[in-house]
This record gives C-alpha cells, structure tokens and sequence, in this order.
C-alpha cells in the first residue's frame, strides 16, 4: 500500500471532514461498508420519518383531504423544482414523475417530433442497456425513424448528419464511471441542428450537473442512487424552457392534462412542465424523496464533487498492485463518482468481499464497480474496503463454489 495512506491518516481525514456530521442522517449498519450507492443509496433518517408521518397522519388521519391539505397533489412540481436546483436548471423545468425509462420513452418520442424531417436518433453501444431498449421502442412510435448505435462519444461529430434528429448519451457511463462534457457535446449536437437529450442516473447528486448553462434540451434520471430517494423512487424529466410551449409527449395522461379534474374528453396539454406527467403520483415514495431531499440543505455539491475525487483516488492508489485492471479514467475530470475494475472472477470476488461487509457490486462481462457517496461514507471505510479487497485477492477466498453461483440480482 502507499505508505502516505494509512488508516490512522484515514482517521485524521474523516475528523477534518466538512460533510462528517451529515453521515448523522442516515441509517448505517455499524457492521459493513457501504460502496453501492450508485445503485442504491443509503436510507436518510428523514425519509423514515416523512413516510411514518404520512401513514400515521396524512393518509391515516385526512386519507383523501391530503390530496389537498398535505399537498400530494402537487408534490412532482415542488420536489422537481428541488432536485432541478441539484442540476443547475431554473424553477420550472423539472418534474418527478414515473421511472427513467418511461420518461426516457417521453424524451425520445418528444425531441423527434420537434424535429421533423429528421428521422434518426444516436444511442451509445455501451448504454445502460434500458437506454437502447427504450430508444428501439420509441422510435416505432414515430413514423420512419430509426436508431443508429455509436461505439462512444468520440464518434459523435463524424455521426451527426443531417438526419438525427436526436443523440441520447449518459453523462456518466454505469460501467465505467466515465464522465462527458456535457457542454461541448450539447453544442456540438445542437451545431449540426440536433437535440440533446442526457441520462443524469450516475451523475444526479454525486457532482455538478449544469443543464441551463449547457443548454441540454431534455435530461432523465432516477433519484434512488446518490440522490438517497429509496427503492424504486420515481424518476425526474427535464425540458428546457425553450421547449414546453410546444413539446408534445406521447404519454398523455390525465395528470399532464391543463384542468386535470375538469374530467373532459379531450386532452388539453398544461402549458408548462406537469404535462410531462402521467398518471397519479406515488405519494409514499415521493414523501421518501421528500425526506431524502432535506439532507441536501445542508450541503454544497461541490463539497460532494471534491470529496468524492479525493476518495476515488485514494481507493485506486490503495489498489494500484492488486493486480485489477482500471477501467474508470485516471483523469479526474473524465471520472464520476465511482471506481470500476475488471477481473475474470469479478462476480466471485464481489460475493466473497461482501461476506466480508464490504458492498460493492459486479457488472457484465467482467467488472467490479465501488460507488462513492460522500455524503455517508468515510475516508477509514475507503481505507477498509480496499484492504478487504486486497486480501480477497492475496488469499483467493472468492474461489469457493458457492461464490460463482449468480445470484437474481447482480
């Protein structure tokens, strides 16, 4: 190991944390150390306690009248407008509503609409798989138009031609942990007069995010990763200002309709960003989101972004003859808020490190990923899970039978 890491360095690090006492907010087991909030986010205190008041009083005590008097009705709009100040886009813009592939779906059919004439969407080969699916599906819905796959970003400006309507890219890739500029790659999409349209599901409150000032078109995202919203917590869309007189949606429920409780036949869109809704509100999870929320007020997203960095770098230098091969950028600029290796026996070695109580988790074909959530996570467990890892490794542990059988869930 480096020897300017140790755990009593480690320990000095966590004492003079600025985000230490937000570690308070959330509910840990003491036993085991927690580097899957990429995929799930630890639970915040509030959350328990929004959705325990909710049962006990809203829904328990007004039942129907909280529509109103708890505001359920309107909480997509007021808890958009929170996570929409996380990604740097005015009031206004954001909503919470359904999951990242039904709003994905929404975005798809949308942009191609607003571009007529334009028969072709661009999708990473290396997407979040949902991605590509989604894309497929959306493009029936719009006569003529079809999916081109481009291998990465670099590809990009050779790709777009006068025929794409739109490009779908992540912002940071899911397996790799690869960070794009969204600036640069949004003007370049809107120069050859396409728009963009970016998956925010790794990025959305592990590091900055400037839709208004990349001038993005539509953005997607979930809020049960860094953003601690809970499993299966609805997902958030954003449109630009710019678009929400005219976009149309393809999903048009009752809840994006102008006077939803006029009960008329005919859809009428609202004329601002509710007509990106759907259907009726999860209420139990959005008071979850709500409560998760809270935790948000009392940090900056640049302290995450920093702490972040300097723990991601602390874990690879840890690792640095582990004998694992990177596959997260070294350049901190090109890297989100995770660290993923690759090993033929990745599924086996993240099954034997968690017995251990270090949670990671293990990606198809090879790849071992660890996500950081600064708001929870210590310097001493980076410390902790790292030598777990590396003794996994010396002692080949992971290589017992029961660790090669796959689980439902990877």
């Amino acid at each position: 190991m480096p020897h300017h890491i140790s755990r009593q360095s480690c320990q000095r690090w966590d004492a003079q944390d600025p985000l230490a006492s937000v570690r308070q907010e959330f509910e840990l087991p003491t036993d085991l150390v927690y580097l899957d909030g990429n995929s799930l986010g630890a639970m915040p205190r509030r959350a328990r306690e929004r959705v325990e008041n909710t049962l006990a009083l809203e829904w328990g005590r007004q039942l129907i009248r909280s529509w109103n008097g708890a505001c359920w009705f309107t909480k997509p709009r007021s808890l958009g407008d929170r996570i929409g100040g996380l990604l740097g886009a005015a009031p206004g813009q954001t909503v919470i509503t359904d999951s990242t592939s039904v709003n994905l779906y929404k975005a798809i059919v949308a942009a191609a609409r607003l571009r007529p004439g334009r028969h072709t969407i661009l999708v990473e080969r290396q997407a979040f798989p949902t991605d590509i699916y989604i894309a497929t599906g959306a493009a029936r819905a719009v006569p003529d138009t079809r999916i081109r796959l481009i291998d990465d970003s670099s590809e990009l400006e050779q790709e777009l031609t006068k025929d794409v309507a739109a490009v779908v890219l992540g912002h940071v890739d899911f397996r790799t942990g690869t960070l794009l500029d969204m600036p640069a790659l949004t003007g370049m999409i809107h120069a050859a007069g396409a728009l963009a349209i970016w998956d925010l599901c790794h990025s959305a409150g592990a590091l900055p995010v400037v839709l208004d000032a990349s001038t993005v078109d539509i953005a997607v995202g979930c809020t049960y990763k860094y953003l601690n919203g809970g499993p299966g917590s609805p997902a958030f869309i954003y449109v630009a200002h710019r678009h929400l007189d005219h976009i149309e949606q393809p999903l048009t429920g009752w809840n994006g309709h102008a006077t939803p409780f006029s009960f008329s036949t005919e859809y009428q869109p609202h004329q601002g960003i509710d007509r990106l809704r759907v259907g009726t509100p999860a209420v139990l999870s959005m008071v979850a989101l709500e409560g998760a929320l809270d935790v948000w007020d009392q940090v900056e997203i640049d302290e995450i972004r920093a702490k972040s960095l300097r723990m991601t770098r602390m874990f690879a230098e840890l690792l640095v003859d582990s004998g694992l091969d990177m596959l997260t950028p070294t350049q901190e600029h090109l890297r989100g808020s995770q660290i993923s290796l690759t090993h033929p026996d990745a599924y086996a070695i993240i099954r034997a490190l968690i017995d251990r109580g270090v949670i990671g988790d293990f990606r198809e074909p090879d790849v071992l990923r660890f996500g950081f959530a600064p708001s929870y996570l210590r310097y001493v467990d980076v410390y902790d899970a790292a030598t777990q890892l590396l003794d996994v490794l010396r002692t080949r542990s992971w290589n017992l039978p029961e660790y090669t059988e796959r689980l439902l869930v990877t």
